[in-house]
């Protein structure tokens, strides 16, 4: 993301997208009467809301469907009339045939109309060539079968009380903490997690457990994720036990949350890119970098998980 004015306006959006009765992609545009235009569905970030709720929240009240976020597809930057830089964020967005089945979409003054269309078409009934450039990112994730994905995300635990008279493995949150851990569930349910995991340490627990409550999931737990595994306190190496977790999970194919600590992320990293091939660069060592209650998501084809990261973006709470 590029550095913009720190009075600009910020919104979130996406490029919505099906499968067409042909098995053709389609795309999701809006026709909005007040500008005379044809878009991309997006609106405005709220007061202490993030970019992916936004995004999500303003996809819903534009055209009815809710939908989990897939890959990343940058901004665009524009100014407005008034002279204010205005900075856009996308995503894809599969619309799950439930949604499609629902059809929920109500004529309004914002939107009176919806287009489900090709990529190609789409091009072409597009009022703004920024809108087409995204349009575009979203194009060449359909050429490699990347459209469709899941992710793991990288958690780190919310801000914890010093040791004391706690042992590391049982400090608890602080009133911070706990802030945090509240404060990040909308935004990480903005991608639909379906399991919860956490390193066994009550920091890492806790900070999940808000999470997992709103998903009404379990939490489980990994000893490979915990702090003490990986400075020798697991009977086997840890690595080969984070490779069977990160393994299984992407066989799985399901967005999973793995909540751990500061010194594991980069192992947890590095183990996705292990499994569905790559090399470690600059991008996945800052990724790796996480303040507390920051997380990365990382993001896989679900078609073809082995041929490597999609996208990767990170994330952290408004607290």
């Amino acid at each position: 993301m590029s550095l913009v004015d720190a009075g600009a306006v910020l919104a979130a959006g996406a490029v919505c997208w099906r499968e067409g009765r042909s098995g053709e992609v389609e795309v999701l545009l809006i026709s909005r009467p007040r500008h005379g235009d044809v878009s991309l569905p997006k609106g405005k970030v709220d007061e202490g809301e993030t970019m992916p709720v936004a995004a999500v929240r303003e996809i819903r009240e534009e055209t009815g469907y809710a939908v989990a976020l897939g890959a990343p597809l940058g901004t665009t930057e524009y100014l407005l009339p008034g002279g204010r830089d205005k900075m856009v964020r996308y995503w894809a967005a599969e619309v799950p045939h439930s949604e499609l089945r629902r059809g929920r979409f109500r004529p309004n003054d914002e939107v009176d109309e919806l287009f489900w269309v090709p990529v190609a078409k789409a091009r072409k009934k597009l009022s703004y060539p920024r809108d087409v450039e995204v349009l575009e990112r979203f194009a060449r994730l359909v050429e490699r079968s990347h459209h469709r994905t899941f992710a793991i995300i990288a958690l780190r635990h919310a801000k914890a009380e010093p040791e004391g008279e706690h042992g590391d493995a049982s400090r608890p949150l602080s009133g911070r903490g706990k802030r945090q851990a509240q404060a990040i569930v909308d935004t990480l349910g903005s991608w639909e997690p379906r399991v919860v995991i956490s390193s066994p340490a009550k920091r890492c627990v806790d900070t999940v457990a808000p999470l997992a409550k709103t998903l009404d999931v379990e939490v489980r737990t990994a000893p490979a994720l915990s702090q003490d595994a990986w400075e020798g306190g697991m009977g086997e190496p840890p690595r080969s036990a984070l490779d069977r977790l990160i393994a299984k999970r992407i066989a799985k194919g399901k967005t999973t949350v793995l909540c751990s600590h500061s010194p594991v992320l980069p192992e947890i990293l590095d183990a996705v890119v292990r499994q569905v091939g790559g090399e470690r660069d600059g991008r996945l060592t800052r990724a790796a970098i996480l303040t507390t209650a920051e997380f990365t998501v990382l993001h896989l084809s679900a078609d073809a998980p082995e041929s490597g990261l999609v996208a990767m973006e990170s994330h952290a709470p408004l607290v």
